[in-house]
């Protein structure tokens, strides 16, 4: 997600490109690496198909976390290095954070990259002006200048574990998950707190004991930061005037059932979270925060729902299960399902969607990473609207789930 530093601009301003001009080849679906039905189409229920478009393998480690920015696609890995691809040939551009904790979440802000990593920091590369492949590190976080400015004081030391007490402005655990918003950084960690970082000198504002358990994800929408927790819950926080951010509503999803990944509908009335269980939740709310009413929930996948995307009128599950399901957005924010997309090895842990009209059709491209091999897949699937429209109505031949508890 691309988002302006300026504190003025609200999150919705999307920058200009990071980047310009390639520097490698390309991985292609025609390449040996590619899987055997990477060229074909696979034709879903009489009116939908996809198929693979590349295969891109240059990561040390199993691919974590994806972002899109403008023509370029960033990836980061568990072998900590961060790859920049360009569109449309999926040229690797420029590589780089080898030697930094294992990369476990990546936001683009105007020409710098924010990197969360598993050793509990966050790094700040930017693009050099010698070069514009060449990313350097600019800072880490928390920064020196915070350090020195609160080292010496006892009570700027909180309690992390037995006998063990560490800086308020540090996380403590790994770093799952980013999200920006008016100026602000933020950073969920297993360390169940959410921090509050400011853009224009990097400082440290706010650590807030957000959760009973580990954060896994976090998404902003008009100044409302929305955290979901291995403790079942889905929190909205915002921040009041000049004051401190506060809790303003709680979403409660499956008893003792992980929530892994939470998305906002372009509107702000839809709230859908991801569940260990399978499931995918959805939350209506009526401009107020503190109305969230749960309104539908559909078993999504066999296995652990670890990450979703929106991409207009669609979500996009990934599972442990190693499928995507495809869904289309119906009136009142129930699902009716479009797809199931099979083809990796290993469980889809991040994904990424961008729009492309072609003739007749909508077509969207997904990103999604295959952890055990390293590799991104690259997927084109179309849809021709007007077909998707009227097969959503029809319950009995496209299964939706709308406004359905769970029994």
């Amino acid at each position: 997600m691309v988002k302006s530093t300026d504190s003025s601009i609200s999150e919705e301003s999307i920058t200009s490109p990071l980047l310009s001009e390639p520097t490698s080849t390309i991985t292609s679906s025609d390449s040996d690496e590619s899987p055997a039905t990477s060229n074909r189409f696979i034709s879903i229920s009489g009116f939908y198909s996809y198929k693979s478009l590349a295969v891109l393998s240059d990561h040390i480690g199993s691919v974590s976390c994806l972002a899109l920015c403008g023509e370029f696609i960033l990836s980061g890995s568990q072998g900590k290095d961060i790859i920049v691809w360009q569109q449309p040939d999926l040229r690797l551009f420029t590589k780089f954070g080898h030697g930094d904790g294992a990369v476990k979440a990546l936001i683009t802000v105007g020409n710098k990259v924010f990197t969360a990593h598993q050793d509990s920091r966050i790094r700040v590369w930017k693009v050099s002006r010698k070069s514009e492949n060449v990313f350097r590190l600019v800072n880490t976080l928390p920064t020196t200048k915070d350090y020195l400015g609160k080292f010496m004081k006892q009570s700027n030391y909180v309690q992390t574990r037995r006998r063990h007490k560490r800086l308020w402005i540090e996380h403590a655990d790994s770093i799952s998950c980013l999200a920006v918003s008016n100026g602000l950084i933020y950073s969920g960690s297993w360390d169940k707190t959410l921090k509050v970082w400011r853009l224009s000198d990097l400082k440290c504002l706010e650590s807030i004991k957000a959760h009973d358990d580990a954060i896994n994800g976090l998404v902003s929408y008009k100044g409302v930061v929305y955290s979901a927790s291995a403790d079942g819950k889905i929190k909205a926080w915002r921040k009041e005037g000049k004051g401190p951010h506060r809790l303003k509503a709680v979403m409660e999803g499956h008893k003792d059932v992980s929530l892994n990944s939470v998305v906002v509908s372009n509107d702000g009335n839809f709230v859908y979270g991801a569940a260990s269980d399978g499931f995918v939740m959805g939350w209506e709310g009526n401009g107020e925060l503190n109305s969230w009413k749960l309104i539908f929930e559909v078993k999504a996948h066999q296995m652990a729902v670890l990450c979703i995307c929106l991409m207009g009128e669609f979500l996009c599950s990934g599972s442990a299960d190693k499928s995507i399901g495809v869904w289309k957005r119906a009136i009142g924010g129930g699902l009716c399902k479009v797809a199931i997309i099979t083809g990796h090895e290993g469980p889809v842990k991040c994904l990424q969607a961008s729009p492309n009209n072609i003739g007749e059709s909508i077509a969207f491209v997904v990103y999604k990473d295959l952890t055990l091999l390293s590799t991104i897949k690259y997927i084109g699937y179309s849809v021709i609207t007007q077909i998707m429209d009227i097969r959503c109505k029809k319950r009995k031949k496209l299964p939706c789930t709308q406004s359905k508890g769970r029994k």
